[in-house]
């Protein structure tokens, strides 16, 4: 007897779309309810890291009170640009409104020079510091350009300029970006890369250049840093780069655990930000730093497959200091309040990998053909081979979202609070919390879960 079998792989392909599709709507349904509800964990429209599932307390790097949000992020502007995204992904106006909220208060909250400090304290605004670390003042510029970019507002666009106009003002004249500003007359006022500065700094004056088409101004400001970059770093045999400089451009001591010393991390950050400076600007010579940096770093591991935080100038070895500058020889040797709250050895294989091709790319494409790659959209394999890597994730965050739509954090484990002035002792505290970085994520995953379905429906 003969058998049809068209009929029965059409139903089977129709059965496989329908379950994909109903999944999608379900990632929808977990976005817009997640949304709506983190949105109501508000403070004058900005947020902290996290809040007890009543609300009764609230944490940033420490504890904070109903009238402090954090700059830097997962906090205001890292939560502000998960909600463009989901407005931007699935149109939802509740997610646009609860952007707009959070960046007016960025707005109320920009200092007198155009910045901001990590926190902002809404009931005193009097705080004059702008900061670059950790991503603070530059997390915020970012979050604004994008919004300026998606929202026709005049108060928006006028804040967004004014903080650009403050990074062409605060930066050095070497080319870098000093740790804090207004001067200190001590580390704050040196060019700093420790986690990220600079590069951070650069990051949002490219995205301030494409924003603001030719602007001069911007322009020479990415010129400048550009060349504070190549002339930084050390030369062989030890060709990368310190932590931070000071006016004469030598590696410099900061807090007493952070000697002048070489930096692998920072080392791996720069390469990528020396290909992101080449793209934007177009000069080969930038590139010219990253082979000696590239071969350095792979000569350096530590036979634990690690790398030290800082290497000593002149012998390549492992520095580990403790406060009061005291060196020890071992991260076992430190005070439980630095060997658990810094990382003196990491691993950066991973960056290293991607730093090597992205730079052999830029080798081989040049400017015009890496630019291309990497703003490619995947080819309709890819995208199926994404999917299925994200479904599992997509699963087990709609499985642990609550009725609510709250994303609950059982039982985290985090540092107990001491007195102040008191090191950390070892001590830990559980609670169930509510984290704007576990919102930031998965927010992420659903969007990018939702936007890769849509461009197969296409």
């Amino acid at each position: 007897m003969k058998t049809n079998y068209i009929p029965c792989i059409f139903l089977f392909f129709l059965s496989c779309t329908l379950r994909a599709e109903s999944f999608r709507d379900q990632a929808v349904a977990s976005l817009h309810k997640g949304v709506a509800y983190f949105q109501t964990l508000n403070s004058h429209g900005g947020y902290v890291y996290h809040v007890t599932p009543d609300l009764s307390l609230r944490w940033g790097e420490g504890p904070k009170d109903a009238h402090t949000i954090e700059v830097q992020p997962p906090g205001t502007p890292a939560v502000g640009r998960s909600f463009l995204r989901a407005y931007q992904v699935t149109g939802d106006r509740t997610a646009l409104d609860a952007a707009m909220a959070a960046a007016n208060a960025l707005i109320r909250g920009q200092n007198k020079h155009g910045g901001w400090d990590h926190t902002i304290d809404f009931a005193d605004l009097s705080n004059e510091t702008v900061s670059f670390d950790d991503n603070q003042s530059q997390s915020a510029i970012s979050f604004l350009l994008a919004m300026d970019a998606a929202v026709d507002d005049d108060s928006l666009s006028k804040a967004t300029r004014r903080a650009v106009d403050m990074m062409i003002a605060t930066q050095l004249s070497n080319g870098g970006w000093p740790h804090l500003y207004p001067e200190r007359g001590n580390y704050h006022d040196f060019a700093t890369f420790n986690d990220g500065g600079i590069n951070d700094c650069v990051r949002v004056m490219i995205e301030a250049f494409n924003h603001y088409g030719d602007d001069p101004e911007i322009e020479k400001s990415l010129h400048r840093v550009a060349r504070f970059l190549v002339v930084s770093q050390l030369p062989p045999p030890q060709p990368g780069w310190a932590q931070q400089y000071n006016e004469f451009l030598q590696p410099a001591w900061a807090r007493t655990f952070e000697p002048a010393s070489l930096c692998p991390a920072v080392t791996i950050k720069n390469v990528d930000t020396l290909i992101d400076l080449y793209l934007c600007l177009g000069d080969e010579t930038l590139l010219e730093p990253i082979p000696d940096a590239l071969r350095w770093l792979r000569e350096i591991r530590l036979e634990n497959g690690k790398w030290a935080r800082f290497v000593e100038i002149g012998t390549n070895k492992a520095l580990y200091y403790d406060r009061g500058r005291k060196r020890v020889k071992s991260i076992a040797e430190l005070h439980p309040e630095r060997a658990t709250g810094y990382a003196y050895e990491i691993n950066i294989s991973s960056a290293l990998e991607a730093g090597t091709a992205r730079y052999e790319l830029a080798l081989e494409h040049g400017q015009e053909g890496l630019m291309q790659l990497e703003t490619a959209e995947l080819s309709g394999e890819a995208v199926q081979k994404r999917l299925a890597a994200l479904s599992q994730s997509v699963k087990k965050i709609i499985e642990a979202q609550e009725s609510s739509g709250a994303w609950v954090s059982r039982n985290d484990r985090f540092k107990a609070t001491l007195p102040k002035g008191q090191r950390w002792n070892g001590e830990y505290t559980e609670m169930d919390r509510i984290s704007s970085a576990v919102f930031n994520r998965n927010v992420a995953v659903l969007c990018e879960y939702i936007e890769l379905n849509d461009r197969l429906a296409r």
